[in-house]
């Protein structure tokens, strides 16, 4: 999930999209570098949602990795 979360990221600085999915920079840096493995659901829920990702797009995208 770390590298599906910077490439869906793009342009936009980390610090915005914490700040719009209600996160630290902080801990949205813990989840991009894998230093929080298993982010909460309602974490990765808002990530998504500003990232423009559904949960059903990031659970398969996750499923292929880890396969």
């Amino acid at each position: 999930m770390p590298r599906l979360l910077r490439e869906a990221r793009g342009g936009r600085s980390m610090t915005e999209i914490a700040a719009e999915a209600g996160i630290s920079a902080e801990t949205l840096r813990k989840i991009e570098t894998g230093r929080a493995p298993a982010p909460a659901f309602f974490t990765v829920a808002a990530l998504g949602r500003v990232l423009g990702l559904s949960m059903d797009e990031l659970a398969e995208r996750c499923a292929l990795v880890e396969a």
